[in-house]
């Protein structure tokens, strides 16, 4: 079968989960010709009308001040809080093998939170549903690329479909498994965390009172993510759980039955949030810590986890991802005002110089977290208890951490 061939784009955005879709909705550009392209079909519309955990999106983002800023800045935001989400205003960490804790707050940072979560469902219902009013925008969805051909004016992508897409610049958003990034051939460097995460929905006891939680174990860290059920119900019941821990003893929680599970992570959790009565679908997929050697080669660029994938433990994922899209659009835009053509290599390593540093600074950060906690040395537990145990005396310390974390002075 011949192929058909369509218009040729300025950009091709490939994944439309919410960093591609951020970049295309932070593309103000109307001359600019815009493809998004995904291999999923539509994305489901949110449900909000029942309390049960199963109407819950297993996939949150805990959002930074400067991810809100973003999405707001890409029209989505005001869509968003029509919808539901959760402002935190504290997170209490802690120490299982010792007396080490630590409590951020709003209050101290005067600030009106410490950031929001929210189910990803609602963001890319929102970028879509601002994206479809722009008329320089193309949604190919489904559809999978099967081959890459990169020549000296353009990229030439091809699909299952035989659809041939052309594009002066291809950004690859499509995740950690990036089929561009693939094709095309990025050098990638791995390390094996050897923890596989488990993420449910689960009902507790006690009401979250807008706290989000995070324990250290031996095996893992286990954190709760609160929950909003509507924007006008005071319901509090509900929390997003990220556990990880060792293969092994993973794949032993996730094969227990539900009333297993919620005893377990009642445990585990200490009874913080009381007695856990209530848990989702569990899903359960492997870590492992992926950073690009390059953002970009030529007329591609990875943005998001196609560049960089990184353990839950702070949340710090879609954010990192959503920075990533920001500084792109901004480099993108800034070249063009100069005259440059949008892949221009000056452009392509401006953004790279933005974001990279960033990035792995991050990334080494929770690699050191992850080393720090697991290691039971009784030197170490105690170095580990007397530095959170420090830090929570140290106002100033702490809050200039907690900024940082949370992207308020981004």
């Amino acid at each position: 079968m011949k192929p058909k061939v369509k218009s040729d784009f300025d950009i091709i955005i490939v994944g439309a989960g919410m960093v591609g879709l951020t970049i295309a909705s932070l593309l103000k550009d109307d001359q600019l010709r815009i493809a998004v392209v995904d291999k999923s079909d539509t994305p489901p519309v949110p449900m909000v009308s029942e309390l049960e955990s199963s109407n819950f999106d297993a996939r949150v983002s805990a959002l930074s001040a400067a991810s809100r800023e973003i999405l707001k800045r890409a029209g989505a935001w005001r869509i968003i809080e029509s919808k539901r989400y959760c402002d935190f205003s504290s997170m209490f960490v802690w120490d299982a093998d010792g007396t080490g804790s630590v409590k951020f707050s709003a209050e101290e940072l005067s600030v009106p939170r410490l950031g929001t979560i929210i189910e990803n469902s609602f963001v890319i219902d929102a970028l879509l549903e601002n994206l479809y009013k722009k008329a320089n925008l193309e949604i190919f969805r489904p559809c999978s690329i099967i081959s890459l051909d990169e020549g000296d004016e353009s990229v030439l992508l091809e699909t299952e479909d035989n659809i041939r897409l052309r594009a002066k610049l291809v950004i690859a958003a499509d995740g950690v498994n990036s089929k561009i990034r693939e094709l095309a051939n990025f050098r990638v460097r791995e390390w094996e965390y050897n923890h596989d995460a488990i993420v449910a929905t689960v009902k507790t006891e006690s009401p979250h009172q807008e706290m989000a939680l995070q324990r250290f174990m031996q095996t893992g860290p286990l954190a709760f993510l609160p929950l909003c059920t509507g924007l006008e119900i005071d319901c509090q019941d509900w929390s997003s759980i990220v556990w990880s821990a060792e293969p092994s003893y993973a794949k032993k929680l996730f094969s227990l039955s539900d009333d297993e599970f919620c005893f377990e992570l009642t445990q585990a959790s200490e009874s913080r949030l009381g007695r856990i009565i209530d848990c989702s679908r569990r899903h359960l997929f492997p870590l492992r810590q992926r950073h690009a050697v390059n953002y970009s080669k030529r007329r591609i660029a990875l943005a998001g986890d196609a560049a960089h994938s990184i353990h839950p433990l702070a949340g710090q994922g879609a954010n990192l991802g959503l920075l990533d899209a920001e500084a792109l659009v901004n480099k993108i835009t800034e070249g063009l005002n100069a005259g440059r053509e949008v892949a221009d290599p000056v452009i392509m390593d401006r953004y790279q110089r933005a974001r990279k540093a960033h990035n792995l600074g991050m990334m080494g950060l929770m690699q050191g977290f992850k080393h720090l906690f697991a290691d039971e040395t009784m030197i170490v537990r105690w170095l580990r208890n007397v530095g959170m145990s420090s830090i929570n005396d140290m106002s100033m310390v702490k809050n200039y951490l907690a900024r940082q974390a949370m992207g308020l002075d981004s």
